[in-house]
């Protein structure tokens, strides 16, 4: 009777452990660390925050990333003329529309996970604050010879949403004349930080970094076109490689990043 429950035993788990060997063979093999240099060309807004991002890259084993932080109009174009980049990160959907028109970006890879402030600025110890309504007078706040730093809205996102924001104030025709127009809204920031210009219009994540600047006012959101940050694949460097670093770049560590640095989370 013993010999034959200890036979019914030894059955029993002989046959189950085939079942036990699938069940470990089934798990997924973790991703290997991505050992090549992969090149972000992002939009000068995002540099603090992909620096961070960057930190948490590093430490899963991955090679750090290369960036190159300017107005995404730049960017674009330097991608056009052969520049080398994985990932583009434009502060606007109108450039990533712009390269993917072009053949530049991979359509299906766009993905648009983030949102900003357009804010007023000035000076830290400037004692203008006000609440950006359709009866704020910009023009009398800068002053007879004060000019608005942003970004020139030409070809920079910032100074886009600028005018767009001015024309629903009615004040475009009037402020456009005296805009100082910057080359990226980093570049505007810092014509206020060093009292060059009284105000200027940034976003504001990037007030937010600045010692030197403060926040005097809010756009409404209904003044301007939202303020969002496509992440798109190059192209002409679309790998497995430049997959995995996007697929960070939007992921949930990378989300937790932007989120405390003050970027909306779509």
């Amino acid at each position: 009777m013993v010999l034959r429950l200890l036979s019914t035993a030894l059955v029993f788990l002989a046959l189950s452990l085939p079942t036990v060997a699938t069940a470990q063979t089934a798990q997924p093999a973790a991703a290997a660390p991505v050992t090549s240099t992969q090149t972000v060309f992002a939009a000068a807004s995002m540099s603090d925050a992909l620096r961070q991002v960057n930190e948490l890259w590093v430490a899963k084993g991955n090679a750090p990333l290369q960036f190159n932080f300017a107005a995404s109009s730049t960017l674009i174009r330097q991608i056009e003329q052969g520049a080398t980049a994985s990932v583009f990160v434009s502060a606007d959907e109108r450039w990533a529309d712009w390269g993917i028109e072009r053949g530049l970006l991979v359509k299906a890879s766009r993905v648009s996970p983030l949102g900003n402030d357009l804010v007023l600025i000035a000076p830290r110890d400037s004692a203008v604050k006000v609440e950006i309504t359709k009866t704020t007078d910009i023009l009398a706040l800068l002053g007879a010879n004060g000019r608005l730093a942003t970004g020139d809205p030409a070809h920079v996102p910032v100074g886009r949403y600028a005018e767009q924001a001015l024309t629903w104030l009615g004040q475009w025709d009037a402020i456009g004349p005296r805009l100082a127009r910057a080359d990226s809204v980093r570049a505007a920031m810092l014509l206020v930080e060093r009292g060059e210009a009284p105000l200027g219009i940034v976003y504001g994540t990037d007030a937010a970094v600045s010692t030197r600047v403060k926040v005097v006012g809010t756009f409404p959101e209904s003044s301007h076109e939202p303020v969002t940050y496509p992440f798109v694949i190059v192209t002409a460097q679309d790998s497995p490689d430049a997959r995995a670093v996007l697929a960070f770049l939007v992921g949930p560590e990378a989300m937790a990043v932007y989120k405390k640095l003050g970027f909306s989370i779509h």
